[in-house]
């Protein structure tokens, strides 16, 4: 099981959001749907979906966050002909933040948020290896420009399975971005490829729950390991959400939970649901004694 895992929020677009997805990237696919109960947004789709070969998680939950770039999806394409077709699904309907085109990096790159406000960064991979299709970005604004540095290695440092693959920095006559901060971090967490990047420019954004990243937990200790080392902002503490010192969201999951909240029988998931909405960080035996209606 892929240890960490994007989450997407939406208003009420979860289900059709998922489905276009799957549409535009090859070898993806719905993997199961759910509905939670009484939760204070109401009723809740929940969708796990797969895209190329990727695990992600969506929630319809209401209209408390929208997507910005502060969080974004980099997808890296063999041929041109592959970045004009995913460009051409993607950003219709959206809005272009760089047109698509030639740049010092590559042949073909274009930045857009698709017709849901979700922003991707679509490139030409020239000759390079793709070893991972879809690499989500990390854009640090605002007061916690110039320490993407700091956070990458934090993360490495939380993450037990963890390396830093690669960094390039700002240079002089690059500003407003200052000379030696984060142009561009790739860096894996637990296998998985992330990027991270300094922007100084005037940005109207920063990190909100609107993405955020789930951590699977078989044991208790692996949540309480969690969320001691990333939890920074108490307020922001429910469900099993936290923030960390730099404001991006995580979800620290046990790995059943979904089975529990996707299982057929409606008295088990309206009591787990019951017992999860009252927790902070989330206690194993606690939504166990629930399911088993005990």
């Amino acid at each position: 099981m892929q240890k960490i895992s994007p989450h997407l929020w939406f208003d009420k677009e979860a289900k059709e959001a998922a489905e276009f997805y799957t549409a535009v990237f090859e070898n993806s696919k719905i993997k199961d749907t759910a509905t939670l109960h009484n939760t204070p947004s109401g009723d809740s789709d929940i969708v796990s979906f797969e895209l190329s070969g990727q695990s992600f998680m969506a929630i319809s939950a209401g209209p408390l966050f929208k997507f910005t770039p502060a969080v974004s999806f980099h997808i890296k394409c063999r041929t041109k002909n592959e970045v004009d077709a995913i460009w051409k699904k993607l950003s219709a309907g959206g809005t272009v933040l760089m047109e698509l085109g030639e740049y010092p990096f590559s042949e073909k790159y274009g930045w857009c948020n698709d017709r849901y406000g979700l922003s991707w960064q679509v490139i030409y991979a020239g000759g390079s290896e793709i070893k991972q299709k879809i690499t989500p970005v990390l854009m640090f604004v605002g007061n916690v420009c110039g320490k993407a540095e700091e956070a990458v290695n934090f993360y490495a440092s939380v993450f037990r399975n963890a390396q830093v693959d690669h960094i390039l920095r700002y240079g002089k006559g690059e500003e407003p971005d200052k000379q030696g901060t984060l142009k561009y971090a790739a860096f894996r967490l637990e296998g998985k490829e992330f990027g991270a990047m300094d922007s100084a420019h005037d940005h109207p954004f920063v990190f909100n729950e609107s993405i955020s990243f789930i951590v699977y937990c078989d044991t208790q200790e692996e949540i309480d390991y969690y969320w001691e080392k990333l939890s920074a902002v108490p307020e922001a503490e429910q469900c099993g959400w936290l923030k960390d010192k730099y404001g991006l969201s995580w979800q620290i999951i046990p790995t059943a939970l979904y089975g529990m909240v996707s299982d057929k029988d409606g008295n088990k998931r309206a009591r787990v649901t019951e017992a999860f909405l009252k927790m902070k960080k989330f206690d194993i035996e606690t939504l166990k004694r629930a399911y088993g209606g005990k």
